[in-house]
């Protein structure tokens, strides 16, 4: 669940209006009655034995720590509530103005549960998430996996540009204070795409989790970590100015950021109280006490008067020497604030330039065209690792680490049929003109192109294959085929396996498609991987060579 997702769904339930969560980690916290203490994994703070306690208590199953069997449960209690649902609730990952048409990504399929099977279906997408066309939302779906979740491409893409038949559908842009923020010095953020990477650098975030980011009311923040410290003052104000004392702007945040928001500079921002930049007015130094303010000027004019502040290293030394001579660390005194709880070590008794200018006089620290290498042993270069062939060979090996599975045929109905008997497997799913019908019915295979939830297999037509993520792109309206059985049965034509995502996303300009690149699947508790969640556990891709060249 994205978080504008999140802004609604707490206002709904402050109505008395019962909604339920259906990512497997926001819907073990809300459960707990919990906030979110992460972006990407919800209930990341919680361990196995928590959940378990949990779902015992609140579910009625026997104890178990055994996560697969935890993650069953959640899928079969919610399965339920996706088929009995009045309303669906989503958030949006991007927008595309090119064609009015919205984007979200899951792993674990509730998204395409959400938005496809109940009667009304309403969206809410930050005004912030517009990407411009399909080209530059299919670099935004390569970086938004990659930098959450270390996957080429998320389980779940989906392009929704109308309503399914007899659906109504509400996307709601939301301000919510975006525009304040865009036009202020913190406008930055607004680039933002919800990955997690900076929570997971900052070494701040990593030993206090994000229950840890609250507001001077004690409220727990929305948005924790570092884009948290910057977004949430942004957007409400001065109750969460103090998170950006929260870090220590190493600059990992920055580092870590796929679409390269300054978040160091950011937060000091927030520090020096520049956060309501509006018509103009500018509240400066509104988050800093006045000894702070006094002893940043002083700074300041030293860093910028290099003998002077060569001259201040050298006093900042003996002093530190004169308060601490028996060890290397220096205690404070408690008015400082940093007297409470820390101690600091020594001021070095030799400057950096100090070192540098002796070093270079013993001929240390030469650059890569003074050092002498006619002596040096030279590494052997690495091979290159072998390029699959084929596209059709290299969509093999990316669905196989995915857990998938394919088959190279030339008869799919015949391949199929055998499959099904092998699984003892006697009626399907089938999405119409995809097998050969009457060769199922004599091998006493029954079949229905009529929406079930109780069968186990469906088997429906791929459009493209990617070779680089291991994807297929099918249309999102076969969500009963595709989606709810616990095995996925796929039908490609080999010449129809593209190279990558921009070959094929304007195959889905106007239309609702989805690309499944693998099975269902959740870290979710204790960040361990299980297959199978709301989607299918298994998915099996036929590839019909007999139109080859």
């Amino acid at each position: 669940m994205v978080s504008e997702e999140i802004e609604l769904n707490h206002t709904l339930e402050k109505h008395g209006i019962n909604v339920v969560e259906t990512d497997l980690g926001e819907y073990i916290v809300q459960l707990r009655k919990e906030k979110p203490s992460h972006i990407i994994t919800p209930a990341a703070h919680l361990k196995k034995e928590q959940v378990a306690q949990l779902f015992h208590e609140k579910l009625g199953i026997p104890y178990t720590e055994d996560i697969p069997t935890l993650t069953a449960t959640a899928r079969n209690v919610l399965r339920e509530v996706f088929l009995t649902a009045n309303i669906g609730i989503s958030g949006v990952n991007f927008g595309v103005a090119e064609t009015g048409g919205i984007c979200l990504v899951t792993n674990e399929g509730n998204g395409r549960m959400v938005t496809t099977i109940p009667k009304t279906h309403i969206a809410l997408m930050g005004m912030e998430r517009l990407a411009p066309n399909l080209d530059d939302l299919s670099l935004l779906l390569s970086l938004l996996p990659r930098s959450a979740t270390g996957q080429k491409l998320t389980v779940y893409t989906q392009l929704i540009h109308k309503p399914m038949p007899g659906q109504t559908r509400h996307i709601i842009l939301l301000d919510n204070g975006r525009t304040r923020v865009r036009n202020s010095p913190l406008k930055e953020s607004l680039y933002c795409i919800r990955c997690g990477a900076c929570l997971n650098a900052c070494p701040v975030f990593r030993e206090l989790s994000g229950h840890a980011y609250i507001g001077r009311d004690l409220a727990i923040a929305p948005y924790p970590g570092p884009i948290g410290s910057v977004i949430s003052p942004g957007l409400f104000g001065e109750n969460y100015f103090q998170l950006a004392q929260a870090s220590s702007l190493c600059g990992a945040c920055k580092e870590a950021c796929p679409v390269d928001i300054d978040l160091p500079k950011l937060l000091t921002r927030v520090r020096a109280g520049a956060v309501d930049e509006e018509r103009g007015k500018k509240k400066d130094g509104a988050g800093l006490t006045g000894s702070t303010r006094f002893f940043l000027k002083i700074y300041a004019r030293l860093a910028t008067q290099p003998k002077l502040f060569a001259l201040s290293q050298k006093f900042a030394s003996l002093g530190t020497h004169l308060l601490s001579p028996r060890s290397q660390w220096m205690r404070l005194p408690a008015f400082t604030g940093w007297g409470y709880s820390k101690d600091l070590p020594r001021f070095a008794g030799k400057t950096f330039r100090s070192r540098w200018k002796g070093n270079r006089e013993l001929g240390i620290g030469k650059t890569s065209t003074q050092i002498d290498t006619q002596n040096e042993n030279v590494p052997e270069p690495i091979p290159n690792m072998p390029i699959p062939d084929s596209l059709l060979d290299r969509f093999t090996t990316e669905l196989t680490a995915l857990s998938g599975n394919v088959y190279q045929t030339s008869n799919p109905t015949q391949s199929i049929i055998e499959y099904l008997l092998s699984k003892s497997v006697t009626k399907i799913y089938l999405q119409p003109n995809v097998l050969n019908e009457s060769l199922l019915r004599q091998a006493g295979i029954d079949f229905t192109h009529e929406p079930d939830p109780t069968l186990t297999i469906g088997v429906t037509k791929a459009w493209v294959g990617l070779a680089d993520t291991g994807s297929v792109l099918e249309a999102d309206d076969e969500l009963f085929g595709s989606l709810l059985p616990e095995i996925h049965i796929a039908v490609l034509e080999s010449k129809n396996i593209l190279s990558s995502l921009p070959d094929a996303i304007e195959m889905a300009k106007g239309k609702n498609a989805v690309f499944i690149t693998g099975p269902s699947r959740t870290a979710d508790i204790e960040m361990t991987l299980t297959i199978g969640v709301h989607g299918p556990k298994e998915i099996h891709v036929f590839v019909d060579d007999s139109k080859r060249g």
